[in-house]
């Protein structure tokens, strides 16, 4: 464990024959949160301290990477080679779920049972950016965002609009949301990786239950997102008060200060 994860409790959680190390920080109802390509970066451990300060207990499993490590090119391919050719991860399939959203369903109903409230938030980001969708097949996950969700890797029309979930999972989504769960999405206008077919095909499926955050990363705009900008809330995070990143992050806190902390 690094120096940037060192406020963090340490465990290690088993289900479906898995284990794999956890870092935990804060007290109150649990968030699960996923990381992104390459792994737990400062950056999301940071996101991670950031939903503690609300009255969340922010729950970081480890899915990929060297945990504590900073992002480059050479890592960030390093892990996506492995994450592509584990069988945990669907990378170009359509109508499938990932295996790992059951190991994460299972932790999420586990850190209801040790932390309490009304529920489990989740918050995917890239790779993992679906998962909170598929977790919420289960009433435990109350407080689902998808951050620039980025499965089925969309390489051709049909993968653009995919949700990479089973269409199972994805009319017991719809249930969740006619009753009441809120879906927040977010992502920047010129992310190819997360593309706007995906997030128009999530306003077909919910309706008004999905919010969509689409921030501008247009040639010239006027708050200066690089072209290539793809991590809401980590890598292209400017959290100063006023810029459109730093109000995504606060929707993301409110969501889940209001639906976990009350």
């Amino acid at each position: 464990m690094t120096d940037a994860l060192d406020d963090f409790e340490r465990s290690s959680f088993t289900s479906e024959g898995s284990t794999r190390t956890v870092y935990r920080i804060g007290s109150g109802p649990a968030v699960i949160v996923m990381s992104e390509i390459p792994g737990i970066t400062p950056n999301v451990a940071r996101f991670a301290r950031m939903v503690a300060d609300i009255g969340c207990t922010a729950v970081m499993p480890h899915l990929f990477g060297e945990d504590g490590k900073d992002p480059s090119l050479p890592y960030m391919a390093q892990s996506l080679v492995k994450a592509c050719v584990s069988k945990e991860f669907t990378i170009l399939a359509l109508g499938r779920t990932s295996p790992i959203t059951t190991w994460l369903r299972a932790l999420a109903r586990s850190e209801h049972e040790r932390c309490g409230g009304p529920g489990v938030g989740a918050v995917g980001m890239c790779l993992t950016g679906g998962f909170a969708l598929a977790m919420m097949v289960d009433d435990v996950v109350v407080a689902p965002v998808l951050s620039q969700p980025s499965l089925p890797f969309p390489v051709n029309g049909a993968h653009r609009s995919a949700l990479g979930i089973s269409d199972a999972d994805a009319e017991r989504v719809r249930e969740r949301v006619a009753a009441g769960v809120c879906v927040l999405g977010l992502r920047f206008t010129g992310d190819k990786a997360s593309p706007p077919e995906r997030f128009a095909a999530l306003r077909d499926l919910l309706g008004d239950g999905f919010v969509g955050v689409e921030l501008d990363s247009s040639p010239g705009n006027p708050h200066g997102h690089r072209k290539a900008a793809h991590s809401v809330l980590t890598e292209d995070l400017d959290d100063r008060p006023g810029t459109p990143t730093r109000a995504a992050l606060d929707q993301v806190l409110e969501l889940f200060r209001s639906r976990l902390v009350g």
